[in-house]
């Protein structure tokens, strides 16, 4: 059954060129992260990752500095706090 997940992520690939595709706010674009994590440890998985991507990789993050080191963090919808090394370069510029 992962093999149906993966073929569809594959034809978005195909489909849909780069530049028509909405633009991620993860360092991995969502879909390269779903499909890895699928190939990694199976379909269950990568639903899980796709839900929390789909849910979080959307309007509504706030991105701040943290206050001891200026580190720049993201508050992503569900409240939980990403680091720079996760968060889009566009977005840290």
């Amino acid at each position: 059954m992962k093999f149906l997940l993966l073929f569809a992520i594959k034809l978005y690939w195909f489909l849909i060129p780069k530049t028509k595709r909405r633009r991620c706010i993860f360092r991995k674009s969502c879909s390269n992260y779903v499909y890895e994590k699928t190939c990694e440890k199976g379909l269950i998985s990568g639903l899980k990752v796709l839900r929390y991507r789909y849910l979080n990789c959307r309007s509504g993050f706030i991105i701040f500095d943290h206050p001891l080191n200026n580190e720049k963090l993201m508050l992503l919808p569900n409240q939980k706090i990403i680091e720079e090394k996760e968060i889009a370069e566009r977005l840290i510029s």
